[in-house]
């Protein structure tokens, strides 16, 4: 029987496993069929403290003396090493790693909790933390995952400042849309926001704040339905197709970013733990579940930042309650 079993490893799931493998709670993380979580498939990541500057040193006096130079490398750390840095440190002090493997079916009706991995293996645990993010709605077209983290993006305040003086579109109705294209005038000449029907479905205070910023223009009854790319490194234009008449247009653009919305990835603990009505976790102000012993961490419970490093602290603050459970009922 496991003391903890840690479901999920992006930031939130491995930074819990640092935390539980330092207090001696051996635990092993079921690390789902994208290890790493999105950042695996982020480019550059700038804002993430220590990470995001290309300062990549393990020896203090070689960082000081960089840092007083000020010879800051002109690009941070890619999404996929940074979170093998993750692992490496989770591994270190003893967490145990089940890489691409996935909880299919849980049972929290009894203690020990009961999970089963990949339909076959069965494990028991005093305690879980679930930390299985949510996935980004995508379009669906061929070109748009194929450019991820090229000029392709779900999340403007990860990536906007990648795409600085350049001119951009936004794909999206509701207030993710607006929000990611205002943030965006921040740093790009020009926001084009593509809706596919006459209306948003937005808070009206936010369609007002887009509609009345100066640097967005809206492109009404339309949708997106290729992006093109000149060497597979950027993006270049995308095609609109009317969805009244069907007539397709080429539009040039320097990014396009997909804010239709995310899916938080809870299926498998439907009916077992209480969601919100968009299938967000349910947690108390010290991230524990419906289900004593039962924690959740990172994007799978928010709705509102999704960033590595917000992930990363409630990674730890799941971790932090769950120890303190365990010992609650040890004691």
């Amino acid at each position: 029987m496991r003391k903890l079993v840690i479901i999920g490893s992006g930031p939130a799931g491995l930074t819990a496993a640092i935390y539980a493998a330092r207090a001696d709670l051996a635990p092993l993380v079921v690390e789902g069929i994208q290890p790493g979580g999105q950042l695996t498939i982020t480019t550059e990541v700038e804002n993430y403290p220590g990470l995001g500057a290309g300062y990549h040193f393990f020896d203090l006096d070689q960082a000081r003396a960089a840092l007083a130079a000020e010879e800051a490398p002109e690009e941070g750390i890619y999404g996929p090493p940074m979170m093998d840095l993750f692992r490496a440190q989770s591994k270190k002090f003893g967490a145990e790693h089940m890489e691409y493997s996935m909880v299919t079916s849980v049972d929290f009706s009894v203690h020990p909790f009961k999970i089963t991995i990949d339909e076959t293996l069965e494990e028991e645990a005093e305690s879980i933390i679930i930390a299985t993010g949510a996935s980004a709605r995508f379009l669906g077209l061929e070109n748009e995952q194929k450019l991820m983290g090229f000029g392709v993006s779900a999340c403007a305040t990860c990536d906007g400042s990648f795409f600085r003086d350049k001119e951009v579109v936004v794909v999206g109705g509701g207030d993710t849309a607006m929000e990611e294209a205002n943030f965006l005038t921040k740093f790009c000449t020009r926001v084009t926001l593509v809706h596919r029907r006459d209306a948003f479905r937005a808070s009206r205070i936010m369609q007002d704040r887009v509609l009345k910023n100066p640097k967005v223009d809206v492109i009404w009854n339309s949708q997106v339905t290729d992006v093109h790319t000149e060497t597979g490194k950027e993006v270049v234009a995308v095609t609109l197709e009317d969805t009244q008449t069907g007539e397709s247009t080429h539009f040039p653009t320097g990014g396009l970013f997909v804010a239709i919305g995310h899916t938080p990835n809870t299926k498998v603990f439907e009916g077992k733990l209480d969601l919100d009505p968009s299938g967000y976790m349910i947690v108390d102000q010290n991230v524990l579940t419906s289900v004593p012993g039962v924690f959740a961490a990172g994007d799978v419970a928010d709705t509102r930042y999704r960033q590595a490093i917000t992930a990363a602290g409630l990674g730890c603050m799941s971790a932090l309650e769950a120890e303190r459970w365990l010992e609650a009922r040890e004691g």
